[in-house]
């Protein structure tokens, strides 16, 4: 049951019944309203901070579990861009090494993919952003050092072709089989000055005379083309002046028989012709001469196949040695 309130009136000397004047009545309904939804939003607020939903406590995990791949994903980044940094030191090696040309150039291999404006749309996140334009950055960086290394790989694996062309070309073998040789080194004259055989007086031999049975096979030294076909009676009598590219050729001296046509192309060990003695000759051999960019060079540095330590030496020595050659 409500109670009433009953007040002395001094006046009417009696107890009245008190009213509240209904603007106070508002009043206090107001100020009570306004005190549960204060003390509810500091007792909401100190709840939220203090006590997360279980809704967000699962977002908080994922955060964290986010930021945590994130950091081993950086890692994992920062190991790749180790190795690519180590083939790319690699690369610049085969470049200097085997093909002569400039490594990539550091400015380049370093170089960035754009301004700080190309990840604007990752600073709207305040929490993460930084992380993410990090990330981004080295993401973006390993991509362009691998086009890079790509174009890189791309240009080496057609230096290579062009290398195995030119491997393949250069004269790098005897034109005489190994086993077809007379196994004295005194029965081969070397490159250099020489008393000429017939004329009896010092000239400049400019090739090695290879002594073997006439009709010995001779062998195409690289891959070519024929340049030159003679046949005389005086001179280097029947022989083939082969055009390996690369600024190398290769003559082919006082052969029997001449196998191949002028303009053919031929392979290494090739055979194409016999040894003989025609022209300018006292004895069957083959006179075999190297010419790299015009000039005619000593063969030995191109035949070593088949000749020991020693008898390479030996033969350098017979090159400085004033003997007789068989043409």
């Amino acid at each position: 049951m409500r109670k009433e309130k009953f007040i002395y009136n001094t006046q009417t000397l009696q107890y009245e019944k008190a009213v509240t004047p209904l603007r106070v009545k508002i009043i206090r309904t107001i100020g009570f309203v306004l005190a549960v939804t204060l003390t509810s939003i500091v007792i909401i607020s100190i709840a939220n901070n203090f006590f997360p939903s279980p809704k967000e406590q699962a977002q908080q995990r994922e955060i964290e579990q986010m930021e945590y791949h994130y950091s081993a994903m950086n890692n994992q980044i920062e190991l790749m861009s180790k190795v690519l940094d180590n083939v790319q030191e690699r690369d610049a090696s085969v470049h200097r090494m085997l093909f002569g040309m400039d490594p990539i150039d550091k400015d380049v291999w370093n170089s960035g993919v754009g301004g700080h404006e190309r990840y604007a749309n990752l600073t709207k996140f305040k929490n993460t952003g930084d992380l993410l334009i990090s990330t981004q950055e080295k993401v973006d960086k390993l991509k362009n050092q691998l086009a890079i290394q790509s174009q890189s790989l791309d240009k080496v694996q057609q230096l290579a072709a062009d290398k195995e062309v030119m491997l393949a070309s250069v004269p790098a073998i005897k034109p005489i089989r190994s086993d077809k040789l007379k196994r004295n080194i005194r029965s081969m004259s070397g490159f250099g000055w020489r008393i000429h055989p017939i004329f009896k007086r010092r000239k400049m031999h400019a090739g090695i005379d290879f002594t073997c049975p006439s009709g010995t096979p001779i062998i195409a030294t690289g891959d070519g083309k024929i340049l030159k076909i003679e046949k005389r009676k005086s001179g280097y009598g029947n022989s083939i002046v082969i055009d390996h590219g690369f600024g190398y050729k290769t003559r082919y001296a006082h052969m029997s028989t001449i196998d191949v046509k002028r303009g053919e192309k031929v392979k290494r060990g090739q055979v194409i012709g016999a040894v003989g003695s025609t022209g300018t000759s006292t004895a069957p051999h083959l006179h075999y001469e190297v010419i790299h960019k015009g000039k005619k060079v000593d063969p030995i540095h191109y035949c070593m196949d088949g000749l020991s330590p020693k008898e390479y030496q030996e033969l350098v020595d017979m090159a400085a040695t004033g003997n007789q050659s068989f043409d």
